[in-house]
């Protein structure tokens, strides 16, 4: 966060000691890849789109267990996620507000129910298009993520405020 939100969020909560405020610990990229258990070659085409968008090399995520009606056994791809921090995090935050949650279809805001019971904002992503880094022209396999905004907040008002500040259009 720049000095100048710091600054808003300490107004609006009345905390005078920097280190009290709310903060945004990780960001938490997932993409769910059940295609990937008949197109082998869809896996790959994931794993790049996905190191594009983030700048960060996918951790592939396996089946812990088999599951008969969906065809998957255990120790097979079944997903791929990214966690990022520090200036990666703060990058791809800003890309995601200013670039792609713009363009992303009939998008209207973020509803404040998006946030669990700890305070953390999960935002779901339908078309992994809305990034630039990814070139819409040679895409054969659309995918959707969900982007998982870790934070650290004693409650709901500090946590919304933290959002609204960074620039999260929050209904």
């Amino acid at each position: 966060m720049a000095k100048q939100p710091i600054s808003i969020l300490q107004k609006e909560l009345g905390i005078k000691n920097v280190l009290a405020l709310p903060n945004l610990q990780k960001v938490v990229v997932n993409v769910g890849l059940g295609r990937a258990l008949k197109d082998e070659k869809f896996l790959e085409i994931a794993l790049r789109d996905l190191g594009l968008i983030t700048g960060q090399k996918p951790k592939v995520t396996l089946a812990k267990k088999s599951i008969a009606n969906f065809k998957t056994r255990e120790g097979a791809p079944i997903g791929a996620m990214v966690t990022l921090r520090g200036k990666r995090m703060y990058d791809f935050i800003s890309r995601l507000i200013n670039i792609a949650l713009p363009r992303t279809r009939d998008f209207r805001g973020i509803s404040a129910k998006s946030l669990d019971k700890n305070n953390n904002l999960t935002i779901g992503v339908k078309e992994h298009t809305v990034f630039p880094e990814v070139s819409g022209e040679e895409v054969k396999n659309i995918f959707g993520f969900e982007i998982t905004l870790v934070v650290k907040a004693k409650n709901k008002d500090e946590a919304m405020a933290l959002y609204k500040s960074m620039g999260f259009p929050i209904k």
